[in-house]
């Protein structure tokens, strides 16, 4: 493959990531969002923002701290992205502050401080903390037997500097009171009767106004509520350990005590307790958020969850059953009549649960297989496997344990399927097991016959509600056979056959998806009409890039969907014209992914559960398969592409400059909104 042409230049990924962000938060700026629902947009990026420092910013620190490059990483290049984030977090508490809250307040749901709070509130208030928070709390004052305590990564802690001596008469000035996270963090008042007002008062709040009662005899001058971020990304060297799940248990012990990255307290607090805090966690000034209200938003959710008002939540969209699917007839029956698409959470995820329940309950079949990424708190698949293994099936389950901030949920996952006999494997040493997979093996007739299920995104009934994504099932021969081997590769690290149908990361996906950007780029060069349409949540793989890159050049068309970090420029004369770059964000989560390639009559179109990123094509174990079905193909052209392509409410189109606007920004009206006309679609379908 030649280079591509050298004034092609990468986006920053982080940069790239915070642009996403900034994405999200329009939505919480949007009038015609209902309330609580923009409030919890607010809450969204506050949460991928803690997930950024915890994953992306230790390497960026410690380039700065070492005042030399490491790796990728500079000084200059910390300075710019803590001005990002810092910019972004503004953002955040204005919308908060100066829109939310008051329209909040004009529809009953207030809440107050000490300072607003009634005589009748100011009772209630001081009996809730005596009974329910101060014997939770336990100040430390700081002296040379009394160090700085460990403070755990995202905590709500108190900072306070007093007045006095203490019962030994000592002026040791500084105090730390930790919040226990079984505290709640939003408490609901009780009103008048008949009253139409929802009040709440903050935890912090409580405390910040009964601080004096935990420190009698002395007086309290300066405070602030302050949260540390550290990094929580766990790093365990496979090859060293004995027993991954136990190295693991011992990681998790660690996680909330990582290095601190990031420093956030009110914006009232001094310089004395900020440079203190500062010091202790040993991080420069570009640490330090200096935040006009909560110093953890994500909390709000608390809030929310407590409204009662659903004129201002978004109408609840209830999913339809699968359209190729007819309730009560036997999965095993309409899988031999050919392949079914489903594409959530336009229909439901539940399809998917009723598939594995019938092949629990089926006497003929003999075996499940079942890879386990993330499945949620309810893990009603779990119990299901369970009860098959109590029925004599053979049960395989690959438990990914390094699903990040899943370790710990998915070891107990394991510890459960092994207690009932399930044979439990942890995939490949070095890899994530991130394909989704279930391959049920049934008898029928004398012979052994395979059934699949294949899906871009996890085994989680939670968020199939939120995430958009496609499952698969099959009984084609060939791509279950291809399932097979995969499970036999991962359960016996053996070497893996030569697949038929399916692409597999990290050994064929990333060569075959390089090939057909390269084939498609020849084909337009040679005069014939080569279209690649690329939708998914991210597209950082350099190679992958550059390919796209040479091929538009050469004259293909290329039109990439992606949600999030997109490394890739847009519409840059010379380098990439034929390159448009679009990021959907709507009220659901993009998260399906679907590759397609046309070079003249000749299409393909593949799904996967891999994104262009180099971890996932050649750091994970990953699966892509093909759709042969034309009505199959189509229906995910039309949903999943063309809809995509022609959504001008949600979507966000990618300058030559490198930054984002919006599409409806070019067109009049209210705009299209693919998400939206597939509720609808669907949403009437399920009344049907």
């Amino acid at each position: 493959m030649n280079p591509p042409t050298p004034s092609l230049t990468f986006l920053d990924r982080d940069h790239s990531i915070l642009a996403f962000n900034e994405r999200v938060l329009d939505w919480a700026r949007r009038e015609q969002v209902p309330l609580l629902e923009r409030l919890r947009y607010l809450c969204i990026v506050s949460s991928n923002l803690d997930e950024f420092f915890e994953v992306r910013m230790a390497p960026h620190l410690a380039a700065f701290n070492a005042n030399e490059p490491r790796g990728a990483q500079t000084v200059d290049g910390y300075v710019r992205l803590s001005a990002q984030l810092h910019e972004l977090v503004a953002q955040q508490y204005a919308i908060y502050n100066d829109e939310l809250l008051p329209l909040l307040q004009k529809q009953g749901i207030e809440l107050v401080s000490h300072g607003e709070r009634d005589a009748a509130q100011r009772r209630w208030v001081k009996a809730y903390f005596e009974r329910e928070v101060q014997p939770l709390l336990m100040p430390v004052g700081l002296d040379p037997a009394h160090p700085f305590p460990q403070v755990a990564n995202k905590s709500l802690n108190f900072i306070v500097r007093l007045k006095g001596r203490d019962a030994f008469g000592r002026e040791n000035e500084v105090a730390i009171v930790k919040v226990p996270r079984v505290l709640p963090r939003y408490v609901r008042l009780p009103g008048p009767k008949g009253s139409k007002k929802t009040v709440f008062v903050s935890i912090s709040s409580l405390i910040r106004s009964h601080l004096d009662d935990l420190f009698p005899g002395r007086q309290v001058t300066e405070f602030s509520q302050f949260r540390v971020t550290r990094h929580s990304d766990l790093a365990v060297d496979e090859e060293e350990v004995k027993n991954l799940r136990t190295a693991l248990r011992v990681g998790l012990q660690h996680r909330h005590y990582g290095e601190a990255l990031r420093l956030e307290v009110s914006a009232g607090c001094s310089e004395f307790l900020s440079s203190f805090l500062l010091e202790q966690f040993a991080l420069p000034p570009q640490a330090l958020f200096r935040v006009p209200g909560p110093v953890n938003l994500v909390r709000l959710n608390q809030l929310i969850d407590q409204v009662d008002q659903p004129a201002l939540r978004f109408e609840q969209h209830t999913p339809g059953w699968p359209v190729q699917l007819v309730p009560g007839q036997s999965f095993f029956e309409r899988m031999q009549q050919g392949d079914v698409l489903i594409h959530q959470p336009y229909e439901s995820f539940d399809a998917v649960l009723a598939f594995l329940r019938e092949a629990v309950n089926d006497p003929d079949v003999l075996a499940i297989k079942q890879t386990i990424y993330r499945t949620g708190s309810k893990a009603e698949m779990i119990e299901l496997l369970r009860e098959a293994v109590r029925r004599g099936k053979e049960v395989t389950a690959v438990v990914e344990l390094k699903a990040r901030f899943d370790e710990e949920a998915n070891i107990n996952y394991a510890e459960r399927l092994e207690s009932v006999g399930a044979q439990v494997v942890y995939g490949v040493v070095g890899l994530k097991t991130h394909a989704k997979m279930l391959l049920v093996t049934r008898r029928e007739g004398g012979v052994l016959r395979r059934y699949g299920h294949l899906s871009t995104g996890n085994y989680n009934p939670g968020t199939a509600r939120l995430y958009t994504d496609l499952s698969y099932l099959t009984a084609d021969k060939s791509l279950t056979a291809d399932m097979e081997q995969v499970f036999l590769h991962l359960a016996s690290q053996s070497r893996l056959p030569r697949l038929k149908t399916a692409l597999i990361a990290p050994f064929h996906l990333h060569k075959a998806m390089l090939e057909r950007v390269e084939r498609a780029g020849v084909a337009a060069q040679s005069g014939k009409d080569a279209r690649i349409i690329l939708k998914m949540n991210a597209l950082t793989d350099e190679p992958m890039a550059r390919a796209l890159a040479m091929a538009s050049q050469r004259g293909a068309s290329i039109d990439l969907i992606v949600r999030g970090a997109c490394i890739l420029p847009a519409q840059v004369p010379g380098v990439t014209d034929r390159v448009r770059v679009r990021s959907v964000i709507g009220r659901l989560l993009e998260h399906s992914r679907v590759f397609y390639f046309r070079l003249g009559d000749e299409e393909e179109l593949w799904l996967s559960s891999a994104d262009w990123m180099n971890r996932n094509m050649l750091r994970r174990v990953e699966l892509a398969w093909p759709v042969t079905d034309p009505a199959l193909r189509q229906r995910v052209k039309d949903e999943c592409l063309s809809a995509y392509l022609h959504d001008t409410r949600d979507a966000w189109l990618l300058q030559p400059d490198g930054y984002y606007r919006r599409a409806s920004d070019s067109v009049e009206g209210p705009g299209l909104s693919a998400q939206a006309a597939l509720m609808a679609r669907y949403g009437h379908r399920s009344q049907e």
